[in-house]
């Protein structure tokens, strides 16, 4: 059984090196093979919206628009989830979010982390 990842961002704009960390990682897992899971939760939610990833800034960092986009695009080996209950909080709903962003629950997120060899990270 091949091991997975799945990656809890919390952080955006408020913490943008630790939000920064948590795309990179995630993206990097993909480019190397690894099945990903990236969540996004707390600030990190504002990144489910169209052209949000696109304003955030910090140098010498990925642009995470780049790292969003090859999340998005890697087909079966990754997926991108925004925490439902902070998708409540921020009033956004399925047809505000970037095609490909599901909204999930605290139950999803358990299946996935309790599924097989995963590891799991938040950041």
């Amino acid at each position: 059984m091949s091991r997975s990842l799945v990656v809890q961002v919390a952080s955006g704009q408020n913490d943008p090196e630790r939000c920064a960390q948590g795309f990179t990682v995630a993206a990097t897992a993909v480019a190397s093979g690894v099945k990903t899971s990236l969540w996004l939760s707390g600030e990190a939610s504002w990144f489910a919206l169209p052209g949000r990833a696109e304003l955030f800034e910090l140098p010498h960092s990925a642009p995470l628009a780049d790292l969003l986009a090859a999340l998005l695009t890697a087909g079966a080996l990754a997926s991108v989830t925004l925490c439902s209950q902070c998708a409540l909080r921020r009033d956004i709903s399925s047809v505000d979010v970037m095609p490909g962003i599901r909204i999930a629950g605290a139950a999803l997120f358990m299946e996935e982390i309790m599924r097989g060899e995963v590891q799991a990270l938040t950041f």
